[in-house]
Order: C-alpha cells, then sequence, then structure tokens
C-alpha cells in the first residue's frame, strides 16, 4: 500500500510559478510510474505529467497543454515527486492529484487515470487573470 500527499497549491497570478509535491509512504516511489493529474469542476480527470518508475533513470510524458512549462521530476532520496509548474495560466487551474503504480518499467508513462491504483488527496490551484 502506498499513501501519497501532496502539497504546494495555491493562488498564483497568470504567468508565476508553483511547486507541486507529492510525498510517498508505504513504498518506495521510484519503482512506480508516477503522475500528476488535474481536474477542473465539471470536467473530466486530465494527464498532466508522467514519469517512469525504473530507479535512477526515467521517462517523462506531458500533455500538450504544458509541455515546454511543466517539468515532472522525482527525489528518490525523500521519496518525492514534484510538479513545476511556470507560465501559468488562468486554464491551469484545478484540483491536482498525484499517483502512482501499480507496476513501473523504464518507458512505462501511463497516461490514464485508469493505470494508476494510488491516489492523493488533492491539492488546489487557482491562476487569477
Amino acid at each position: 500500500q502506498v499513501q501519497l500527499v501532496e502539497s504546494g497549491g495555491g493562488l498564483v497570478q497568470a504567468g508565476g510559478s508553483l511547486r507541486l509535491s507529492c510525498t510517498a509512504s508505504g513504498r518506495t516511489l521510484s519503482t512506480y510510474a508516477t503522475g500528476w493529474f488535474r481536474q477542473a469542476p465539471g470536467k473530466e480527470r486530465d494527464i498532466v505529467a508522467a514519469i517512469s518508475g525504473s530507479g535512477e533513470s526515467t521517462s517523462t510524458y506531458y500533455a500538450d497543454s504544458v509541455k515546454g512549462r511543466f517539468i515532472i521530476s522525482r527525489d528518490n532520496a525523500k521519496n518525492t515527486m514534484y510538479l513545476q509548474m511556470n507560465s501559468l495560466k488562468p486554464e491551469d487551474t484545478a484540483v491536482y492529484y498525484c499517483a502512482a503504480g501499480p507496476r513501473g518499467g523504464l518507458h512505462y508513462t501511463p497516461n490514464h487515470s485508469w493505470e494508476y491504483a494510488y491516489w492523493g488527496q488533492g491539492t488546489q490551484v487557482t491562476v487569477s487573470s
């Protein structure tokens, strides 16, 4: 079993930056594929970015809407995943969730919510115009 806790959300003006953190307990995060999803009111939960679970070597995936602005990373020593969000836009406003598991692999970066087994509680990101 893996417990995930997100932090770092908040209110920011358009063009600003935030860094989200997802700290895991119970299992080593680097053995799982992990990802960030977001869900705006009335919309589906969509992939933002994913990083493979393969120890030190990783592959990444980004949704087209965040490519060049967001960076997903993981600190294995801290068992924590991050999402650095730059050049934020009002349309980035959503609840952001981290997800992990149930398996890993160097090139495995799942981008559907049903492919993940463990979820955090979510953190609100609001971008004002």
